[in-house]
């Protein structure tokens, strides 16, 4: 196998930290590649001490490695294009929102704060080596099966993590997107109102 493709740092308009820069969403894993716990560990502990309102913490993770019947459970309830290329992932993660309080109250922020914790994780894995690609393309009723959520929690992503691999193991529909250059809308397009 011929060495994995290095990410390349974003054409940023401004300054950001180095690993915002090189942050991308590969699909091509190392299907080799163990999961260092300890840089699990890490992704898991940073998502955990990300902000919430009122510090509710509305987000819950369900963790499966490659290997395991959960892992294998978790891949086929991926839709589409995820399915060729998932299961390569040494660990996958499914986000899930605390959407609705134990005494029956909406967490009207939930989303909000599961995404700010997923972000979190992500940043950790890259520091550390690792990398991370989220997908919404699932069976959302499966997955609750599969995990056993009862109805307080709704899952909303499923992340892969784990180690690069080469893109060429790739399909060829999914090679050209794996090494196309990245791209942005332009900060004057994303800022409604800058006064």
């Amino acid at each position: 196998m011929s060495a994995p493709a290095l990410a390349t740092t974003s054409p940023v308009e401004h300054p950001v930290l180095d690993v915002l820069a090189r942050r991308w969403s590969p699909r091509a894993f190392d299907d080799t590649a163990v999961i260092d716990e300890q840089k699990l560990s890490n992704a898991l502990e940073a998502a955990r001490w990300a902000p919430s309102a009122a510090n509710s913490q509305p987000w819950r993770f369900v963790v499966a490695r490659r290997g395991s019947a959960l892992h294998d459970q978790i891949h086929a309830s991926l839709l589409g294009a995820n399915q060729l290329w998932a299961d390569r992932a040494a660990v996958l993660i499914v986000a899930v929102a605390e959407t609705t309080k134990e005494d029956g109250n909406p967490y009207t922020h939930a989303v909000y704060d599961l995404g700010q914790a997923v972000a979190h994780l992500s940043v950790q894995a890259h520091h550390d080596g690792l990398v991370v690609h989220q997908m919404s393309g699932f069976d959302p009723e499966t997955m609750t099966s599969i995990v056993g959520l009862d109805e307080r929690f709704t899952p909303m992503t499923v992340v892969a993590l784990g180690e690069l691999g080469d893109a060429s193991t790739l399909p060829e529909v999914l090679q050209a997107r794996e090494i196309a250059p990245r791209s942005r809308r332009p900060i004057n397009e994303t800022v409604i109102v800058n006064h």
